[in-house]
C-alpha cells in the first residue's frame, strides 16, 4: 500500500519534504567505471567499442558491422504489422506538427542611434540519439528525439541502439527510418556515449547527445558534457495527479500505474480534497496491480515510492505540486484551466477527464523527453531549441559609436582592462577627426 497523508497532520510539512526529496534510484557509483571506458574509446576507437559491445551485450561486431545497413532496416521494417506501422505515421505527424510550431524567428532593428542588433538561430551541425535497447526498447522515443531535431534542420543525425544477443526491435528502426535518420549503430552504453562524443574510426562525432539510458549511460553523459552538448540527466518517472473526487476511481489508478510499471523507482502521487477518494484510488490500483503484465515492477514502485495526499483546497494542491516539480502533472478536476494558472512547475501539464498522460507519451504531440526529479524547477522537456542554438549580431555605425563608444570605454577602464578601452578609442578618435 503507497503512503497516505493528510496536510492537517502535525509533522505533515516534514514528511511531505522528505518524501519529494527521496533519493528514488539506485545509483551505485559507476564514475570510475565509466571514465575507464571513455578513455579506452578515446584511445582506442573501435576496437574498445567492440570489445566493449561484446562483453556486455554478447555480440561480435566488426568495423564494417557496427552500423546497421540500409538493408537490415527495410528487411526489418516489412516484418513491421501493418497497424504498427500506421500508429507509428499518425503518431509522428503529430509529434512533427507540434514542434513545427516551436521553430524560433531570426530577429533584425535598428537603434535610434544607428546601431544594428538583432539575433538568427542556426541548427547543431549533427546530434546522436540514444535509444535504450533489450526489453526497454521504446521506438516513441526515437520519435520524440530524431524528429525535433529533424525539425531543427540537423544535417547529420545518428542513433546508437544496444542489440543484446544481436536482438533489434523493427519498430525502432521503422520509426529511425520515419524520422529522418540515416545512421544507425548496435551499440550502447557508456561505450556509445563516448563514441558519440569523441568519435571512432568508424563512427565521427557529434555535436549534441540527448536520449535516456541506465546508471552508465547518464554517469557518460555527465562526463562528456562540455565536449559536446547534452540534453538532460533524466532519472526515475513521476506522476503527480490533482483530483477533486469527481472522477472514476479507476481511471486515475490506471493512470498512476502508467508511470509505476516503467520502475520500481518511478514515483506516483494523488492529491485530492476527497480522502474517500483517495481510498477507493488505492483500492482500484491494488485491484489493476493483480491483472497488470508488469506487476513485478509496478508493484514495489507502488509498495515504496507512491502515496496519497488530502488536503482541503485546491489552492493547497496546486502549492504542493509546485513543490514538487513533477515530470507529469495531470488536473483531473472540473475546471483545470483555473488551476493551471497556479501551477508554475511541471514538465508537462495534462488537462481535465479526458487527457491520460499515456497520450503525451505517445501521440498527443508535445515531446515526452522531460526534467525528472524536481528539475522542472528550472528546466524545460526537449524541444526544437535544445537543437538549434542563437547567435546574436551587431553592427555599430560611425554616428552611433560616437554615442555609446565612450561609455564602453570608460567602463572598460572601471575593469582595468585597458586593452578593451584602447579598441574603442581607436575608432572614436577617427570618427571625432
Amino acid at each position: 500500500m503507497p503512503e497516505f497523508l493528510s496536510s492537517g497532520d502535525a509533522d505533515f510539512e516534514a514528511r511531505f519534504d522528505a518524501l519529494i526529496g527521496r533519493k528514488r534510484e539506485d545509483s551505485p557509483d559507476v564514475g570510475a567505471t565509466v571514465a575507464e571506458i571513455i578513455a579506452d574509446v578515446k584511445a582506442r576507437g573501435d576496437a574498445a567499442v567492440i570489445e566493449l559491445t561484446e562483453r556486455f551485450d554478447r555480440i561480435a561486431l566488426t568495423p564494417e558491422t557496427l552500423a546497421i545497413s540500409a538493408d537490415e532496416v527495410d528487411a526489418a521494417i516489412a516484418d513491421v504489422p501493418g497497424d504498427q506501422r500506421a500508429a507509428l505515421d499518425l503518431a509522428a505527424e503529430r509529434i512533427r506538427a507540434y514542434h513545427e510550431r516551436q521553430l524560433p524567428a531570426d530577429a533584425r532593428w535598428t537603434e535610434d542611434s544607428g546601431a544594428e542588433l538583432g539575433w538568427r538561430w542556426t541548427p547543431v551541425s549533427s546530434a546522436g540519439l540514444y535509444v535504450p535497447g533489450g526489453l526497454a526498447s521504446y521506438p516513441s522515443s526515437v520519435l520524440m528525439n530524431a524528429i525535433p531535431a529533424s525539425v531543427a534542420g540537423v544535417e547529420r543525425l545518428v542513433i546508437v541502439v544496444p542489440t543484446p544477443d544481436g536482438a533489434v526491435n523493427p519498430l525502432v528502426l521503422a520509426a529511425a527510418r520515419l524520422s529522418g535518420v540515416d545512421e544507425i549503430y548496435r551499440i550502447g552504453g557508456a561505450q556509445a556515449i563516448a563514441a558519440l562524443a569523441y568519435g571512432t574510426q568508424t563512427l565521427p562525432p557529434v555535436d549534441k547527445i540527448t536520449g535516456p539510458g541506465n546508471a552508465y549511460v547518464a554517469a557518460a553523459k555527465r562526463q562528456v558534457f562540455g565536449q559536446v552538448g547534452i540534453d538532460m540527466i533524466a532519472g526515475p518517472s513521476e506522476i503527480l495527479v490533482i483530483a477533486d473526487g469527481e472522477y472514476y476511481p479507476d481511471w486515475i489508478a490506471a493512470d498512476l500505474l502508467s508511470q509505476a510499471e516503467h520502475d520500481e523507482s518511478a514515483q506516483a502521487i494523488l492529491i485530492t480534497t476527497d480522502a474517500d477518494f483517495g481510498k477507493a484510488v488505492a483500492d482500484a490500483v491494488e485491484a489493476q496491480l493483480a491483472t497488470m503484465p508488469r506487476e513485478g515492477i509496478a508493484r514495489p514502485s507502488w509498495r515504496e515510492n507512491c502515496w496519497i495526499v488530502t488536503v482541503e483546497t485546491l489552492e493547497e494542491a496546486a502549492r504542493l505540486s509546485n513543490r514538487a516539480a513533477p515530470e507529469h502533472l495531470e488536473l483531473c478536476v472540473a475546471d483545470p484551466d483555473a488551476l493551471l494558472a497556479q501551477i508554475t512547475h511541471a514538465g508537462a501539464v495534462f488537462m481535465g477527464r479526458w487527457t491520460p498522460e499515456a497520450i503525451g507519451d505517445y501521440v498527443g504531440g508535445p515531446n515526452h523527453v522531460l526534467p525528472t526529479s524536481r528539475s522542472a524547477r528550472f528546466s524545460s522537456g526537449l524541444s526544437v531549441l535544445d537543437f538549434m542554438k542563437r547567435t546574436t549580431i551587431a553592427r555599430v555605425t560611425p554616428e552611433a559609436l560616437s554615442q555609446i563608444g565612450p561609455v564602453a570605454e570608460m567602463l572598460a577602464g572601471s575593469e582595468g582592462l585597458d586593452g578593451h578601452g584602447a579598441s574603442v578609442r581607436q575608432r572614436l578618435k577617427q570618427v571625432n577627426r
